[in-house]
């Protein structure tokens, strides 16, 4: 899968937005995760295909179609499954509550920094009538 040292682009969370149903919250949580597994937390595998999706060699739909990264996913997967499982309704509606306001909390940083013009620490800028200035 790894086409070598020139294909070295990193991605940002724009490549995830398709699987994340144009969500940039859901997009930016899935990187953070993509990044987790490259730093190999969940083995060599998982770190190797994060690796690769992170570094633009690979899309993330053409990884997970790779049987040693899918085999690997499903295994890390099945511990999580079982305790979700073992839940109680209460406790379910409990996480996925607080899974929507880490979601919410997400999507609200993502606005400000759309709001906060890049390169400028947050300064507002103005025109003078000779140019624009930083106060």
């Amino acid at each position: 899968m790894a086409e070598g040292p020139e294909s070295t682009r990193k991605v940002d969370e724009s490549e995830f937005l398709e699987m994340s149903g144009q969500d940039p919250a859901q997009a930016r949580v899935l990187r953070g995760s993509l990044e987790e597994l490259a730093s190999g937390r969940g083995g060599d595998a998982l770190k190797e295909m994060a690796q690769e999706v992170l570094s633009g060699r690979a899309s993330l739909r053409d990884a997970v179609d790779v049987s040693a990264y899918s085999d690997q996913l499903v295994a890390q997967a099945a511990p999580m499954a079982e305790k979700w499982a073992a839940l109680s309704d209460a406790e379910r509606e409990a996480l996925a509550a607080e899974g929507e306001r880490s979601m919410a909390e997400a999507q609200a940083r993502i606005d400000e920094a759309r709001r906060t013009p890049q390169g400028d620490g947050g300064k507002k800028t103005r025109h003078d009538g000779r140019g624009w200035s930083l106060y």
